[in-house]
């Protein structure tokens, strides 16, 4: 008898033209799926590289890394997540984990779905999916597209999350790019989003923002890239204008593309990165799908309907 398979991981993203953004998506899907398949460490144990005490992994049990954990927090130069799969080793079912996109490029979550269901032989006993979205704010993509696109893959059990952010963890992430861009206290900071037309995005965003006041201990100034006022180039130029020296915008995006490019053109001292790749940002996506799993976001859900709702 086969052992019995895990549900599947449908992480859905924003499409992107950039290159450079669809790696880092697919390099995010990559680090998912190895936390996945990684058994759990046990409770405070500490990152992998302090807690090495420089004898290397195998002086180590299993260990996880703080939520806080940056490249320039602990002097990390090598691959935490590789690092950490390494020690951990692998647990005996690993998700299939796949990527979807609504907007610019595909496959789309439909079409993941529709061939998930197809990869049953006989029709039944079809293996569930857990969709993550991977957005840091709940608008239209995840109120519209994500539930339209579920019910038009017609999978017969599906559970859609909560969306990725806002999240303390994010702010966390945030404040590690903007020190890596050269952001010291003092520095003014914008708290730069792309934006939405949908008012429960908007207040996410806010959400968000206040989030990562707390982290710098200092105020942010909200600004939009695409849809919503101000924009970015205004609130640099009124900071400019009130007296600040050093201006560095905090990019409240996930990965590279058009809209980071434009930030490069806002006339700030520094941008920071996207939160990109980042062993948070992983945890956060297995955690959404952990709880689905585990039931507390009512999985599995059959959608005999054709219809889904993200859970919160």
């Amino acid at each position: 008898m086969r052992p019995p398979q895990s549900p599947a991981l449908v992480l859905v993203a924003h499409g992107t033209r950039s290159g450079k953004g669809v790696e880092m998506i697919a390099a995010l899907a990559e680090a998912v799926g190895r936390e996945l398949g990684r058994r759990p460490a046990p409770a405070g144990t500490r990152c992998v590289h302090k807690a090495a005490g420089g004898h290397g992994a195998r002086n180590l049990r299993a260990a996880i890394l703080p939520a806080e954990h940056g490249f320039a927090g602990c002097g990390c130069t090598g691959d935490p997540i590789a690092e950490l799969g390494a020690v951990a080793g692998s647990s005996p079912v690993r998700p299939s984990v796949r990527t979807a996109f609504v907007d610019v490029l595909g496959p789309s979550p439909s079409e993941v779905l529709r061939d998930l269901a197809a990869q049953s032989p006989d029709g039944a006993n079809t293996v569930p999916a857990v969709v993550v979205p991977a957005f840091l704010a709940s608008g239209y993509h995840v109120y519209q597209d994500v539930p339209r696109e579920v019910g038009d893959g017609g999978h017969p059990a599906v559970t859609v999350t909560a969306a990725m952010g806002p999240d303390p963890a994010l702010a966390r992430i945030m404040v590690v790019r903007l020190r890596a861009a050269g952001w010291r206290p003092g520095d003014a900071v914008v708290f730069a989003a792309a934006g939405s037309s949908d008012p429960r995005a908007r207040a996410d965003v806010r959400r968000a923002a206040a989030m990562l006041t707390a982290q710098l201990a200092t105020p942010v100034r909200t600004a939009y890239v695409a849809t919503g006022a101000p924009r970015v180039p205004e609130v640099v130029a009124q900071l400019r204008a009130q007296g600040a020296q050093r201006v560095f915008i905090a990019s409240y995006l996930l990965a590279h593309g058009l809209f980071h490019e434009r930030l490069h053109q806002a006339g700030a001292t520094g941008v920071a990165d996207p939160i990109g790749v980042h062993p948070a940002v992983v945890r956060l996506i297995a955690d959404r799908y952990r709880t689905a799993v585990s039931g507390g976001a009512g999985y599995p859900v059959p959608r005999s309907t054709g219809t889904a709702v993200p859970q919160s």
